[in-house]
């Protein structure tokens, strides 16, 4: 989402200013990502092996993926795949319940130019540190035929993949089958209708699954492998908001954004932890704020609601204008 990200942000920058200033603190829980070579960050997830780092990635780079120490923002590793083509648009990344990191090369900007896309698949690495690893490519068709994605969620509970459409007036939630397969290619299917989104992710208990797109997050109650009920959550605005993936622990949602320097905001969740079955909520390592200190987002002082709703229209018409500028150049 390279070109989105330079036409956008200047102009969204300008919406914002006119606004008025942001007035979120420094303690609000989230980190900042200082590695230069992470331009594009599209997908998040937390690591189940190594509490307190985060899996993202380049959408526009080679086989690599890169893993963040939340409590420094500093790279800890870069694994890069072997056995895999070369990636054309990654854009989401999840850790499955068989412990094994899934990389979603699903992003196709032109909705629809490639008939099939690709899933990557590699266990994740007991030790942190720079390595290349074996991974498994699947490939992927949609039953209803291309489509543009940027959300790929692995259900922690059944290991079932889904992937999230995005279009700017509504997509569709796609099922995967119940076990992926190297050979041939895995038909996923339309199950439910969902809103403009740009990230997703499942809680560590699978009982909730969390879309976010640029201006707004919702979650929806997971019953029986569909969507339930629906609520909106309180979301951070952003330069662009790219990613979503709740903490390890299931006590908060960390939100994702592009560009060098980027930064992960984190907020708790309102309603409580949601932790793996039979796990327990302890203290988040990825800098959970102060007693006393509310987390960006929380709607209990930073200002973050308040000002996203003073951009929500001018940042929504600027976006909604570019993508009809852009199709129009593309035909």
């Amino acid at each position: 989402m390279r070109s989105l990200r330079t036409t956008l942000g200047a102009a969204f920058a300008a919406v914002v200013l006119a606004a008025g200033p942001a007035v979120a603190g420094e303690e609000d829980g989230g980190f900042t990502v200082e590695d230069a070579r992470i331009t594009e960050s599209s997908g998040l997830a937390a690591s189940r092996a190594h509490p307190g780092v985060y899996w993202t990635h380049n959408d526009q780079d080679g086989p690599r993926v890169f893993a963040v120490d939340s409590r420094t923002g500093k790279t800890v590793a870069t694994v890069t795949l072997r056995g895999i083509g070369t990636p054309r648009d990654m854009e989401a990344i999840s850790v499955g319940a068989d412990g094994a990191v899934y990389v979603g090369d699903i992003g196709d900007n032109l909705d629809g130019s490639w008939d099939h896309v690709w899933i990557y698949r590699f266990p994740e690495p007991k030790e942190l540190r720079d390595q290349a690893v074996d991974a498994t490519q699947y490939t992927v068709r949609y039953a209803d035929g291309p489509r543009n994605a940027e959300a790929l969620m692995v259900h922690p509970v059944t290991g079932r993949v889904y992937i999230a459409s995005k279009k700017e007036d509504g997509g569709g939630l796609y099922e995967g089958p119940a076990r992926l397969s190297a050979d041939g290619a895995n038909v996923f299917r339309r199950i439910g209708e969902v809103p403009w989104v740009t990230d997703g992710a499942f809680s560590p208990d699978g009982r909730e699954l969390v879309l976010r797109g640029y201006f707004s997050a919702r979650a929806y109650a997971w019953e029986d492998g569909r969507l339930g009920a629906e609520k909106r959550l309180s979301a951070p605005i952003m330069r662009q908001s790219e990613s979503v993936t709740y903490t390890a622990d299931g006590s908060a949602l960390m939100y994702g954004s592009e560009g060098s320097g980027s930064r992960v905001e984190r907020v708790p969740l309102e309603d409580g932890p949601r932790p793996a079955p039979g796990g327990r909520s302890s203290p988040a390592p990825d800098g959970t704020p102060a007693p006393g200190k509310p987390a960006a987002g929380d709607g209990t002082g930073t200002g973050t609601t308040t000002m996203g709703a003073l951009v929500l229209a001018g940042a929504a018409g600027l976006v909604l204008l570019w993508h009809r500028a852009r199709r129009r150049s593309a035909g």
